[in-house]
């Protein structure tokens, strides 16, 4: 079995970024913390998330747009997970050079952007099944 030159180098990256996030948690005193956010994440995710983005797909979507909404609805629910600690601190931090930015805004702005590259393939879609039909 032949492994390609790109396959090879992408599982030698990924076992190097696990060799440092394992170095990383070496330097951790309490693994317990470690352990929730993980469990929650996986929990958000498996139990909120992803069922969510299927329903709303399923339902929202018929035919040929069902893959780019859901490519939208996958990524929007990505980084909604990730904008999460900062969408939900309460109040301003003490340092403010720690969260400088508004970040719910350019979390609205990204979620914006999502959806307009959402809609511009699926015009360019339409636009393209539309040309290739002949004029009856």
């Amino acid at each position: 079995m032949r492994v390609s030159v790109t396959r090879l180098l992408t599982g030698v990256a990924g076992l190097a970024l696990m060799g440092v996030g394992v170095s990383l948690l070496l330097d951790v005193r309490d693994l317990t913390d470690v352990l929730v956010w993980l469990g929650g994440a996986v929990v958000l995710h498996d139990a909120l998330i992803a069922p969510l983005v299927l329903l709303i797909g399923l339902v929202l979507v018929r035919g040929g747009a069902r893959g780019p909404v859901r490519g939208a609805l996958l990524v929007a629910g990505a980084l909604t997970a990730v904008a999460l600690p900062v969408l939900l601190r309460p109040g301003k931090p003490a340092n403010s050079s720690v969260l400088p930015l508004d970040y719910p805004r350019n979390w609205l702005l990204t979620l914006v952007a999502v959806a307009a590259v959402t809609a511009l393939v699926l015009a360019a879609r339409g636009i393209r099944r539309s040309r290739r039909r002949p004029p009856s």
